[in-house]
């Protein structure tokens, strides 16, 4: 593995050529370096970039040296942190990079990257970061199951939209215009699903007679038993931590 010597310290990284990246970039996280270089990239213009970043580089590196120092009094949103999603608390890893937007990614866990103009208390950017990422899968979500459920039965909402509702899950109103509760991306997808289906039933029958039940069996199989999860779990389920950004 590569490094770079800073004064008396020495950074290794790994470096990773790209032939589809138009600039370089270098992303830093807890014990490792990345430096993405272009792929007609020789020796001197890496060593030049680095040389560019060179005081940025070792200010970082000892700033995520000192996170994972102090692990055990990690604050809600930087690496260490747990973060709810489809039923099941998923890793969050925080990186530095030298970008100008952030950026957050999903791969088995959240990774969020800072740009460099991010100070070093930046609980607030990471959580409306990911905040507007959940909200937007939730949209996304509910767009394909709703798309996926007219299309196999003939349920096509007026408007179908996600939303903060305070005492509700879902809603139809009569005109046919479906709310979802994005909070709802913190439960299982089988019920977000469920809650997606059971206002699309309601477009052929609106109120909860043994009618509706039965149409609403017929749409959706595992139907009872994600009601029954949503029942168990939702005055639990964890919404708190994001309501104050």
């Amino acid at each position: 593995m590569p490094t770079i010597q800073i004064g008396r310290k020495e950074i290794p990284y790994e470096l990773r050529r790209s032939a589809t990246a138009s600039e370089r970039r270098i992303t830093i996280a807890p014990g490792h370096v990345e430096v993405l270089a272009l792929t007609r990239d020789d020796d001197d213009d890496i060593a030049g970039f680095l040389e560019r970043k060179r005081q940025w580089l070792f200010d970082t590196v000892r700033e995520m040296e000192q996170i994972a120092a102090s692990r055990h009094a990690v604050p809600r949103f930087i690496t260490g942190s747990k973060i709810p999603y489809r039923g099941r608390n998923m890793s969050l890893i925080v990186r530095r990079t030298d970008a100008e937007r952030m950026a957050t990614t999903y791969r088995n866990g959240f990774i969020v990257d800072l740009p460099h103009w991010a100070g070093d208390d930046a609980d607030q950017l990471v959580a409306s970061e990911l905040k507007l990422w959940l909200r937007q899968r939730a949209r996304r979500d509910v767009k394909e199951i709703a798309a996926d459920y007219g299309r196999r039965f003939g349920l096509v909402p007026n408007s179908i939209r996600t939303t903060d509702l305070t005492h509700s899950w879902g809603s139809c109103g009569p005109e046919g215009n479906i709310l979802i509760n994005w909070h709802l991306i913190f439960a299982p997808r089988k019920v977000l699903e469920y809650v997606v289906v059971h206002e699309l039933a309601h477009l052929r029958h609106r109120s909860h007679g043994p009618e509706f039940w039965t149409f609403l069996g017929s749409l959706m199989l595992e139907s009872s038993s994600a009601r029954a999860w949503l029942h168990k779990h939702q005055a639990t389920l964890e919404t708190r931590m994001f309501e104050r950004w």
